[in-house]
């Protein structure tokens, strides 16, 4: 049994092992991994660009109609390395150009979840290897920020299928695209309806909130991000003068949107909770959540395959992690 020593008046400085951890992290650097769904349009690379403050990825929005008969859901990912007051971050961004565009859009997201669950697939491969890498490089999936067209009226039926096929293998935070398309009231009434549709088809989104791992204030702090959710965000990559300052924002016939000022949008509060508060918790969310998930249910199917009493197919011709 563990027992409490009495201390004595000499300092030993184990206390340090928060600046030995910090210093070999910002040596190494961090790692994110973000994923945007949505369809073509609503501006998902230039909130992405507006969020980090670089620009990353560009606009797929298409010059030609013809281009809609052409299209279905494919995965792209881009990766690269940001550095803000020291602190490298390898961010790679997948983009999912073409989803939700077809007139028949059955089965869109099937690329989507194979994408998420191969990323799992390879990091259990890579893990499993009897000699593995000393850094296993994390491609697996952090965030999924899921944009839903402002329309003022409810979620799309699409909307309801993937979104409760998305939150059983990624966290995910729905973002309304373009909140500037509608008036604050209309705003709050929408959200209103889109939190009753995802309580009524049980859509659990991130962040949870039946983790025993969390401490009263994070409890608290998480409390208040779910009121927020989804969040009506503008995103803007550039500069407007408004009263004689530069600002991030658009103009309009009606007057300017400042996408970093609150009572116009909540794109700061989405800022701040993926970079300043949750960035480190959702990849740890990933792991312990949803890759923890994904490899148990991999190996207990291994270990059904190569069972002596089980009636399955020989374990050669079992295939694992797919």
């Amino acid at each position: 049994m563990f027992q409490e020593q009495t201390p004595l008046n000499a300092y030993v400085g184990f206390d340090t092992i928060t600046q030995q951890i910090e210093k070999k992290s910002i040596k190494r650097g961090f790692q994110f991994n973000v994923m945007v769904v949505g369809q073509t349009g609503l501006g998902k690379s230039t909130l992405v660009n507006t969020l980090f403050a670089s620009h990353l990825i560009e606009s797929k929005g298409r010059h030609n109609v013809d281009e809609l008969d052409r299209q279905t859901t494919r995965i792209e990912a881009v990766s690269h390395v940001i550095e803000e007051n020291g602190v490298r971050l390898r961010l790679n961004i997948v983009d999912t150009p073409g989803y939700g565009d077809q007139v028949n859009n059955e089965d869109c997201w099937e690329s989507i979840i194979k994408y998420i669950k191969d990323q799992h697939s390879a990091y259990l491969r890579k893990e499993l290897t009897a000699q593995r890498e000393r850094l296993i490089q994390d491609n697996r999936v952090h965030c999924c920020l899921y944009f839903i067209t402002p329309s003022g009226h409810s979620l799309k039926p699409i909307d309801i299928i993937v979104l409760k096929k998305l939150v059983q293998v990624v966290n995910v935070v729905p973002v309304i695209a373009k909140a500037d398309s509608l008036t604050i009231e209309e705003r709050a009434a929408f959200k209103k309806r889109i939190n009753a549709e995802l309580a009524f088809h049980n859509i659990d989104l991130y962040p949870y909130d039946n983790t025993e791992d969390y401490d009263d204030e994070e409890r608290m702090l998480n409390s208040s991000i779910r009121e927020l959710l989804p969040f009506a965000v503008v995103g803007s990559e550039k500069q407007v003068v408004v009263n004689g300052k530069a600002v991030i924002g658009r103009k309009t016939r009606w007057g300017a949107v400042v996408v970093e000022d609150e009572n116009h949008c909540e794109f700061i509060h989405l800022r701040n909770f993926l970079t300043r508060t949750h960035l480190q918790d959702l990849v740890e969310t990933t792991s312990m959540v949803h890759y923890e998930t994904f490899r148990s249910n991999q190996l207990l199917a291994l270990k059904g395959a190569v069972s002596p009493s089980s009636e399955a197919a020989p374990a050669k011709a079992f295939t694992p992690f797919a």
